[in-house]
């Protein structure tokens, strides 16, 4: 760990920020992917032929929030080095939504639909935050071992607090109690060891970032910074390209984590408690493709292992379109949580590693803003296409292939080498030898 982290940098620290990836994850794991997904579709809006586009659609208000005010966020983050002071408040607005969705019941189906857009904006909001710790952390060449490996302890968070609703799930359901009485607890519990498992980051880990010198620092100064990065887009290409390609893979990726339980239920008949044991398993999948591709997409360079996810998505879509048992469909949805991990650490990386050291929080935030439109787009489109197909899921999956095969024909034009050598030349002087990967 020591070879990895860039001078001055204690391990505990990189441990701490690792600790926010494992806390925040359950929040991502219960609510969004497995437990509330499920049923704000088939009890809070009653199984409707609009319910998923419904539900996806409230994830689409909220991420177009985050799309309208991560860039700002993060200009300002830099401007007044305040990550950890703005990562605070989002960690505090998305503990308490959680904690609200508790309140929601069958039928209560705008109160879910407005706590849902708040608790996911500040979970968003937190991620980019985060991520913006990264290059402060560890040194190019293994920037995407560390973020590998707080992918891997994120993923542990999720099987944690997704094993605690399972047990309390099969209490209550032994109980005879219905989804409407056990699901608001699990929203407790997901708050409660969200806010526990933060703890650690807050106490360790370190603001490096220095405030820039700057007569209006403020929000005005930092949309301003924004435009002004966004106008000299040409001086890094390559970190703009994979921009918009993570906006087309991810939208793959983000209608699956949004979905997944959703499909699970309605079109391969799983109840609760076989849709939780089923993540339960992606996500020991998902951890270790984070950790095992953090090392070696190191190896094999940024671009390739990305390309090689992507593929794994492709095949995983194929085969969930085909499962007409459990068996296949087990199978489809782990090969899902091995590219899930693998993606998402090789992605979040290599945007730290073309991004510029004096602009990183900014470029995170453009970063988020990219998986947050794919996060519109993938949901979007999937629910859609199950609105206008009246129910029907399957043929929705076959809509999500498009989107990796275009992120496979964008990828392919972005040249790292070039890229991490413009990063680093327009980057207020600082000028470094360009590290070997590709």
């Amino acid at each position: 760990m020591r070879k990895t982290l860039n001078p001055g940098v204690r391990p505990i620290e990189s441990w701490a920020w690792a600790m926010y990836d494992f806390a925040n994850s359950g929040y991502t794991t219960v609510v969004i992917t497995t437990i509330f997904n499920a049923y704000f579709v088939a009890t809070v809006a009653g199984n409707t032929a609009w319910a998923t586009l419904a539900w996806t659609s409230a994830l689409a208000v909220s991420y177009a929030f985050i799309m309208l005010t991560a860039p700002a966020i993060g200009a300002y983050a830099d401007l007044k080095a305040a990550k950890k002071r703005l990562l605070a408040v989002a960690t505090v607005g998305c503990i308490a939504g959680t904690a609200a969705l508790s309140l929601v019941g069958p039928g209560d189906l705008w109160l879910a639909i407005v706590l849902i857009v708040i608790s996911n904006y500040f979970f968003g909001t937190g991620e980019n935050l985060i991520a913006a710790f990264l290059p402060e952390l560890a040194h190019g060449r293994a920037l995407g071992r560390l973020s590998g490996w707080g992918w891997g302890v994120g993923y542990a968070g999720g099987l944690l607090t997704l094993g605690v609703c399972l047990a309390y799930v099969t209490h209550a359901q032994a109980q005879g109690q219905p989804a409407s009485a056990f699901v608001p607890m699990t929203m407790l519990i997901t708050a409660g060891l969200f806010a526990l498992a933060a703890l650690p980051t807050f106490i360790w880990l370190r603001e490096r970032a220095i405030p820039l010198k700057s007569p209006d620092a403020g929000v005005v100064a930092a949309y301003a910074r924004v435009r002004d990065t966004l106008r000299h887009a040409r001086r890094y290409p390559d970190l703009f390209r994979f921009l918009v390609c993570i906006v087309f893979y991810q939208a793959g990726v983000q209608a699956v984590i949004a979905l997944a339980a959703v499909y699970a239920q309605q079109a391969m008949g799983f109840d609760t408690r076989s849709s939780i044991e089923l993540i339960l398993v992606v996500n020991v999948t998902a951890a270790l493709g984070a950790v095992v591709f953090g090392h070696y997409q190191d190896l094999l360079g940024h671009r390739r292992a990305i390309a090689l996810t992507l593929w794994g998505w492709l095949a995983t879509v194929v085969l969930a379109w085909f499962a007409t048992t459990s068996g296949l469909f087990w199978l489809a949805a782990n090969l899902a949580g091995l590219c899930l991990g693998a993606s998402q650490s090789a992605g979040r990386a290599l945007v730290g590693y073309l991004s510029p050291p004096t602009h990183r929080a900014e470029f995170f935030g453009l970063w988020g803003l990219a998986v947050k439109l794919s996060s519109i787009l993938g949901p979007i489109t999937y629910g859609l296409a199950v609105w206008l197909t009246d129910g029907a899921h399957r043929p929705a999956m076959l809509t999500l292939g498009l989107f990796f095969v275009l992120g496979l024909i964008i990828l392919t034009r972005v040249d790292v080498r070039r890229g991490r050598r413009a990063a680093l030349k327009n980057s207020q002087g600082h000028l470094a030898q360009t590290e070997s990967i590709a």
